[in-house]
């Protein structure tokens, strides 16, 4: 950060401010304390029958690679509306929520994804500016080696897994790069 946001100084300072426990950015001038909070971002797991549609990357990062249909929380939508966006952006299919799937944290990246399971109101999906190709899998089928991420990655696991054994809990996890 090389300017305050609210006066536009460059007195700042990285610092723990009075009461708190981490270090911030401290305008010197105005005395904004700049908070950098994670990002939130959202998706689905999209269900057609015993099939989960996933998407090849268009774009960077992790060109060419698949993943769930997830992306960045937009400001005015809630998780779901931005899960159920995300599905349509990425690969133009419609879904219905079931619950919520995974939370899944990625502490470097100041990243939390919140992962919902969901049915797809029709087979029909196509590609899309974000993605190359889109594609119904079993868990067999499964482009395992293939992924972009470690959170489409546990999520996928988690939710073949669950399908054995009916479990419908929410699944944590967190991916530490240290």
């Amino acid at each position: 950060m090389n300017f305050c946001s609210e006066c536009g100084s460059a007195e700042l300072d990285f610092k723990v401010p009075e009461g708190d426990h981490l270090p911030r950015f401290v305008c010197g001038s105005c005395g904004l304390i700049h908070y950098e909070n994670p990002r939130m971002i959202v998706g689905c797991i999209p269900l057609w029958k015993d099939r989960v549609l996933i998407a090849r990357r268009a774009i960077e990062p992790r060109y060419g690679l698949w993943n769930l249909p997830c992306g960045f929380l937009e400001s005015g939508e809630t998780v779901e509306e931005g899960a159920k966006r995300e599905v349509l952006e990425e690969t133009g299919a419609e879904v219905d929520l079931i619950r919520l799937h995974t939370v899944y944290n990625l502490p470097h990246a100041r990243q939390v994804y919140l992962i919902f399971m969901a049915e797809m109101r029709s087979e029909n999906c196509s590609t899309t500016l974000e993605s190359s190709e889109v594609q119904l899998f079993t868990e067999e089928e499964m482009p395992w080696s293939e992924m972009a991420f470690t959170s489409s990655t546990f999520a996928l696991r988690s939710y073949f897994s669950d399908r054995k054994t009916a479990n419908k809990t929410v699944h944590f996890g967190t991916h530490r790069t240290e």
